[in-house]
């Protein structure tokens, strides 16, 4: 006999055996554990690695007082580098740092590289000091200087003056064309 062969009273027998039957409340899910926060991993990981560049350009040795800064893009020949450490690119105009304390010193840097840039110069002095008198262990704005020109875009490359223009409390910056 199949399921559709029973008796129609059967399923009435079954109720009545049963009684009354009212349908139970909704039982509440099992508790679970919490989701996660949803975050951005992919920002928490680009700030992570932007921190750790941060601290280990920080981290790098100071330049002493006699050191000389040199710096190019790779984009730029090492020749074009050889010629500005031997001062064969005229400095069209110059900024002097002397007596500066470091905050004025960025400041006014940053607006000088501006403003050369926005006249065409390709080429221009950045006197700095060679840090004797500055108080301090190394020579604070040689490497404001240094941290500063590798930081910006514009830069093509820098070196050290030759003596004649002011050796290592100078450099020359290699600029980029507007």
């Amino acid at each position: 006999m199949g399921k559709n062969d029973r008796d129609p009273d059967d399923s009435e027998l079954f109720r009545q055996a049963i009684g009354p039957v009212r349908e139970l409340p909704a039982a509440a899910p099992p508790p679970q554990k919490p989701k996660p926060k949803a975050r951005a991993a992919m920002a928490e990981r680009d700030e992570t690695e932007a921190l750790s560049e941060f601290r280990r350009a920080m981290a790098r040795d100071d330049l002493e007082s006699g050191d000389a800064l040199s710096y190019r893009r790779d984009e730029v020949p090492p020749r074009v580098l050889q010629r500005l450490r031997r001062g064969l690119y005229a400095a069209q105009d110059e900024l002097d740092l002397h007596d500066s304390d470091a905050q004025a010193a960025e400041g006014l840097l940053r607006e000088f590289l501006l403003q050369a840039r926005h006249a065409g110069f390709g080429c221009v002095r950045v006197i700095h000091g060679k840090g004797l008198n500055s108080g301090s262990a190394v020579p604070v704005l040689k490497n404001l200087v240094d941290r500063v020109l590798r930081q910006r875009a514009d830069v093509l490359a820098f070196h050290s003056a030759p003596p004649a223009q002011g050796g290592t409390g100078a450099v020359l910056v290699l600029l980029a064309k507007r």
